[in-house]
């Protein structure tokens, strides 16, 4: 694949750029998925320690889906830190 890449640059010297952007554009999508799954606390890579985190999560925990049938103006607000 690369010697193809090489081969399309040299045939047309203007689509240099064009691999450019678009391997940095992978590199950088790449990168922001490592971020998020090393960084994130609510990922847990350790069978051991924490096998099942999702039950420690409370009643007021913020979540990313709604429901319907729940009334949100009489849970407690949580606030993120800043």
């Amino acid at each position: 694949m690369f010697c193809q890449i090489l081969g399309q640059a040299t045939k047309h010297p203007n689509s240099i750029l064009l691999f450019i952007f678009i391997g940095e554009e992978g590199t950088g999508a790449v990168l922001y998925v490592l971020c998020l799954v090393l960084f994130d606390p609510d990922v847990s890579w350790g069978r051991k320690h924490n096998p099942e985190r999702w039950n420690e999560r409370g009643s007021c925990d913020r979540y990313k889906f709604y429901s319907v049938n729940a009334d949100y103006s009489k849970r407690k607000k949580v606030r993120a830190s800043k």
